[in-house]
This record gives C-alpha cells, structure tokens and sequence, in this order.
C-alpha cells in the first residue's frame, strides 16, 4: 500500500500539485521547480508558517495593530502563539518593525508590527 502524500505548492503562482514519498527518502514529484521539492519536503517533516495577526493598542488611531512573525514558525505552535497575542497590548506610538513579543513561545522567532500607529 502506497504512502505518497499530496501536496499543493504554495511557493509560488502555479500551485503545484506534488506527491511527497515519505518511505522513498521524502522523493518529491509533480514540482516544477526546485522550490517545490524543497516546500514538499518540508511540509512533511517540519512544517512551518508565517503567522499574521492583530494586537490591542491603547492610545492609537486604531484599537488593533496588524502584526507578523519576523521569521516562519513551527505550524504545531500557532495556536499557542495566538494565544500568546491575544495577552498583548500596545501603547502608541508603534512603528513599523518595531519587536512586539520577542522570542515568540520560545521560537527563536519575533512578533513584530506592520504598521505605523
């Protein structure tokens, strides 16, 4: 009985639709470029997430600020980093880049904003 996982590339425009072989050493097929074997593999074995958000904010334009992880994060860990968003609130003025919640549940990845309030 075969194993071979489906796919859809999210890499880039084409959507790709990949079959990942975990028993064959993670062979990828149905890519059309190397991104996709590299996005297949890695879908299977450690998959990971950019995370976009909001948090409150006190004193602002807005009640909510637009933020995002710095880097990709574990997928295992967004509801536990949402979780830990929802704890957040700002005092304006906040910029642009600006470390909202560093070392994210313990990620290695920061929170930052994506807008200036």
């Amino acid at each position: 009985m075969s194993r071979i996982k489906e796919v859809i590339c999210i890499c880039c425009p084409c959507g790709c639709h990949l079959q990942v072989d975990p028993e064959n050493d993670y062979n990828v097929t149905g890519n059309a470029c190397p991104n996709g074997a590299a996005y297949g593999r890695e879908e299977l074995t450690n998959p990971t997430r950019i995370l976009t958000s909001t948090v409150r904010v006190e004193g602002g334009l807005y009640p909510r600020c637009p933020v995002k992880t710095a880097q990709a994060v574990p997928k295992e860990k967004m509801t536990e980093v949402m979780a830990a968003l929802d704890r957040v609130t700002l005092h304006a003025p906040v910029r642009t880049g600006q470390v909202v919640l560093a070392d994210v549940c313990g990620t290695g990845v920061d929170i930052v904003a994506t807008r200036n309030l």
